[in-house]
C-alpha cells in the first residue's frame, strides 16, 4: 500500500499568509508549504479533497486518472471541495464512488448534472464497514461537527492498514472500543493547536494529541511497528525543529507535504 501524503496542514495552511507568526516565519523562511490535509492511497482512493488537491496532486508529479473513489469525513471546505466531481466531469464520465457521511454526499450531489449516472454516491455512518476501492473500510465516530456528521476511516487491504483520524477531538469511547485489537500499519492522527488549550475540543492540541496516542497504544491499535504521523498542522504550533523533538518523544513524526509512506 502507498499513502502519499498530499497535505498536511489545517484549513489555512502553514505558512498564514496574513500572519509572521514565529511558525509562519520559519515555515516561510524556509520556503515549505504545509497545504490542507489530504491523502492519497494507491493512487485510487482520494481522502479529503479540499480546494487545493487538484494542485496538490500535479504539484507532486501526479495524476487522479486511475481514481476510483473519493472518501471524505466531514462536509467542512478544506476537507471537500466536491468542484473537483464536475472538473473531472468534463475530462471523463468514467464510474466513480463518492463515499461519506450524509452532509458529504448531499453538498457533493449538487456539482453534478443529472445525467452524472456513472457517480456513485454512498452515505456511510459511524458503526458501517464497506468495501471501497476495494479497501475495507471501517466508518468511526469523531469528536467534531460539520453541519452534520463527521467520521474518521480504518482503511484496509491484505497488505496493510490505515488509521485516518482527522477532524476530531479525544476520540469518542465507541471509536475506541470499535478499534480495540486491531493494529494499524500507520495513523494519521491530526494535531491543530500544539499548546493551545483555549481552542476548543473538536481537535486536538499537544496534550490531547500524547493522550490520544497512549489510548491507542493500549488498546493495540498503536504498536512498536506503528508509524504515527501528525498531520492537520495549524500555526499554533512551534516552529518545524521543536515540534519534531516534542512529537518524537511521543514516538509521533512531522513529515512534510508530498512525503510518500510504503506499508506492508
Amino acid at each position: 500500500m502507498e499513502v502519499l501524503l498530499l497535505g498536511t496542514g489545517a484549513a489555512d495552511g502553514i505558512p498564514n499568509p496574513f500572519c509572521r507568526c514565529d511558525t509562519c516565519t520559519d515555515h516561510r523562511e524556509r520556503g515549505e508549504l504545509r497545504t490542507p490535509t489530504s491523502a492519497l492511497i494507491d493512487g485510487r482512493l482520494l481522502i479529503d479533497p479540499g480546494p487545493e488537491a487538484p494542485r496538490q496532486v500535479s504539484r507532486f508529479g501526479r495524476d487522479l486518472t486511475g481514481l476510483v473513489a473519493v472518501l471524505a469525513g466531514h462536509a467542512h471546505s478544506d476537507h471537500l471541495d466536491p468542484a473537483l466531481l464536475m472538473h473531472r466531469s468534463w475530462v471523463t464520465r468514467s464510474p466513480l464512488e463518492v463515499v461519506g457521511p450524509e452532509p458529504v454526499v448531499a453538498w457533493s450531489r449538487q456539482w453534478l448534472d443529472a445525467d452524472q449516472t456513472a457517480i456513485d454516491f454512498r452515505t456511510v455512518t459511524s458503526g458501517d464497514t464497506v468495501e471501497v476501492a476495494g479497501y475495507r473500510v471501517s466508518v468511526l465516530a469523531a469528536n467534531h461537527e460539520a453541519f452534520g456528521e463527521a467520521c474518521c476511516y480504518l482503511i484496509e487491504d491484505d497488505t496493510a492498514s490505515v488509521l485516518y483520524a482527522t477532524d476530531t477531538g479525544l476520540l469518542p469511547e465507541a471509536t475506541l472500543s470499535a478499534l480495540a485489537g486491531t493494529p494499524a500499519d500507520l495513523v494519521l492522527l491530526e494535531e491543530t493547536f500544539g499548546p493551545r488549550t483555549d481552542k476548543g475540543d473538536r481537535h486536538l492540541n499537544l496534550a490531547t494529541f500524547a493522550t490520544t496516542v497512549e489510548r491507542l497504544r493500549a488498546i493495540g491499535t498503536i504498536t512498536e511497528s506503528t508509524r504515527v504521523v501528525a498531520v492537520h498542522l495549524a500555526h499554533d504550533n512551534p516552529p518545524l525543529a521543536q515540534l519534531r523533538a516534542e512529537l518524537a518523544e511521543l514516538g509521533a513524526e512531522v513529515l512534510p507535504d508530498g512525503t510518500v509512506i510504503r506499508l506492508g
